[in-house]
Parts: structure tokens; C-alpha cells; sequence
């Protein structure tokens, strides 16, 4: 069964349908890169260092309930990723951001991640 994935981005936009790099609208430069398959939800706020204020929600329609997990995610290869499976889930381009804030549902254990900087 294919997920229905809503999407809602402000000043923003991803080079794919529902993943790949993220782009701030006010410099058209790279803020992150999402990955296709592996959340069921991804929320990103931030501040582009061009001043930009942008917003990347996607979404899972079916969703299920979630576990809150106090553990924070886990870097391999400049990807950060679930520590209960490993898998890939963002990446952020911190040097071309103020500030950002990011809420991820891993899709394979469903625990939710969130953290700002």
C-alpha cells in the first residue's frame, strides 16, 4: 500500500515530490535534505541566514500513533538518523541557517525525534 504523503512549505521547496534537497526561497540555496521513504512525519522551521523564515511539513495520511523517544537522533555520514534502526531520516545544513527547529516520526519504529538549534 502506497502512503498518501500531504505536503505544506512555506518559502521553501524540495527538488522531489515528497523528499531530496530542501531550498530556502529567499537565496534558492540548500537548507537540508530530506529522505524519501523513511519518515511518516517531518516538520522544519528555520531561519535562513538570507533572512528568509521558511517551513517544510510533511505528512504520512495514515499515520499512526506515535512513541515520544528522549533520546536524540544519531549522525552517520552528515544524515541524521533514528538510533533504534538506523535509518536515514534528514540532514540539515546548519552553516546556511540561523536557527532552526525540526519534529521527525521515524516510519519503521514510529518514535517521534525533536530538537531545535
Amino acid at each position: 500500500m502506497k502512503k498518501e504523503i500531504i505536503k505544506e512549505i512555506e518559502n521553501g521547496h524540495l527538488l522531489k515530490k515528497y523528499g531530496s534537497w530542501m531550498y530556502c526561497d529567499g537565496c534558492n540555496q540548500t537548507v537540508g535534505y530530506l529522505c524519501y521513504t523513511t519518515y511518516s512525519y517531518f516538520n522544519l522551521k528555520y531561519k535562513c541566514k538570507c533572512g528568509n523564515e521558511g517551513c517544510f511539513k510533511l505528512w504520512n495520511k495514515n499515520n499512526l500513533e506515535t512513541k515520544i523517544n528522549g533520546d536524540n537522533l544519531i549522525k552517520i555520514k552528515n544524515r541524521l538518523c533514528c538510533p533504534s534502526d538506523k535509518s536515514p531520516l534528514f540532514s540539515i545544513v546548519e552553516n546556511r541557517l540561523e536557527r532552526y527547529e525540526y519534529q521527525v516520526i521515524c516510519q519503521e519504529c514510529n518514535t517521534e525525534y525533536k530538537s531545535s538549534h
